[in-house]
């Protein structure tokens, strides 16, 4: 009998060790907009951090733990990023979160992080400043990194585009209202006086405007060879089809957001030629990029196969390996040592924008450090291709790979 009962309690405090082990995840928070203007950057990048997650689980997780996502919907807002920064550290006691699509709401949300010393990964908003709000030597650590190409690198290859490679003099520049809109209209002056090229006229747009006519007349009436932009998708579908109206066809080159599906589906036709830098292009000339779009494909069942946002979601996916293999490292969920690891990874992670070799340092939080790792894509019959044969060679030497 004595013994009957020993065993009952054995396999009872085995069966609640389980349960335990079973409970004790890793917490990552994913932070984006997942309704709204901003939602097919938010749903692919969360999509992306999903798909990774799922497939570091399905191996066994990191540390012998499942990954386990919190996400949250910011509704590109600032206010609502804040609250939901505060609810992950303090309620949900995330080890890390990634995300943040729109600058602005970076910029309210990830100083709660670095205060935590919890990292934080930028996986997809471009303003120059998000990652160097913390810069030692008035921070001793830095807790915010980033997977995208920042405004910085992207603005200089817009203008170049325009001005080097088109031979482009006069150029007029149309950027949204926001924070990301208004910061990268900046570093877009600043390269084009780089080049020599003062842009004939610079007009602002908001979110939520469907007739630009105003500010495209006076473009036209400038005369400008071409129209550079800064913002998100449904307004640049608007500018697109507005210029189409007038019957004034000028070359449209802007920011990456020219990729986005709410911008290819409203413009139509109206937004094929359309230039823009990208990180990724649904291409699978790699066998990692085949595997990561079949699967996505698979798995989300995208309207016409396409991924809505593919630089967001490439980067969603590749963020989630470099905090696995941070947590790896660290071999704890530490923040401090998370940081410490991402600052110094070991060991390549093969992800499906590039093989990251050390990709960030105690003073570098950028993946993306020049224009070598981002390529020119163009809107072509509905889906974005490379604009040049030499990007795609590029892209695949970047990747580590051989070509498909």
């Amino acid at each position: 009998m004595t013994f009957h009962k020993t065993c009952l309690a054995l396999a009872i405090t085995l069966s609640l060790a389980a349960t335990a082990n079973a409970a004790d995840t890793i917490k990552v928070g994913v932070s984006g907009p997942f309704t709204g203007g901003s939602s097919s950057m938010g749903v692919s990048m969360r999509d992306g951090v999903r798909l990774a997650a799922q497939e570091i689980n399905a191996k066994g997780g990191v540390l012998g733990r499942q990954i386990e996502l919190i996400e949250r919907d910011d509704e590109a807002k600032n206010e609502r990023g804040v609250q939901i920064a505060q609810e992950l550290i303090n309620r949900e006691q995330v080890v890390a979160t990634v995300g943040f699509i729109n600058t602005g709401v970076a910029l309210a949300s990830t100083r709660f992080y670095q205060n935590a010393a919890i990292p934080a990964i930028a996986n997809v908003a471009t303003g120059s400043v998000v990652t160097q709000q913390f810069l030692p030597p008035k921070y001793e650590h830095n807790y915010v990194f980033r997977m995208s190409a920042a405004d910085n690198i992207q603005a200089p290859m817009i203008a170049a585009e325009a001005v080097t490679k088109r031979g482009f003099k006069k150029v007029a520049i149309m950027a949204d209202s926001t924070n990301y809109g208004q910061l990268g209209r900046e570093d877009m002056e600043k390269a084009l006086d780089k080049l020599g090229v003062k842009p004939v006229v610079v007009e602002k747009f908001n979110i939520g405007d469907v007739d630009m006519t105003a500010q495209l007349l006076r473009a036209k009436e400038a005369g400008a060879e071409a129209l550079l932009t800064y913002g998100i998708g449904p307004e640049l579908a608007q500018l697109a089809n507005g210029m189409a109206k007038l019957g004034w066809k000028v070359p449209l080159i802007g920011s990456w957001t020219l990729a986005m599906a709410n911008f290819i589906d409203t413009a139509r036709a109206n937004g094929d030629g359309a230039l823009m830098p990208q990180t990724f292009i649904q291409n699978p000339n790699t066998p990692k990029r085949k595997a990561f779009i079949d699967a996505y494909v698979q798995t989300f069942k995208p309207k016409h196969d396409r991924i809505e946002s593919a630089v967001s979601a490439a980067q969603g996916y590749d963020s989630v390996l470099l905090l696995a293999a941070a947590i790896e490292q660290a071999g704890n969920t530490k923040g401090a040592d998370i940081r410490a690891a991402l600052e110094s990874l070991q060991k390549p992670v093969e992800g499906v924008i590039m093989t990251y070799k050390s990709p960030y340092s105690a003073t570098d939080h950028e993946t993306i450090d020049g224009p070598e790792l981002v390529y020119m894509g163009e809107v072509s019959k509905g889906r974005v291709v490379f604009a040049h044969p030499e990007d795609e060679q590029r892209s695949v030497a970047n990747a580590g790979q051989s070509a498909q």
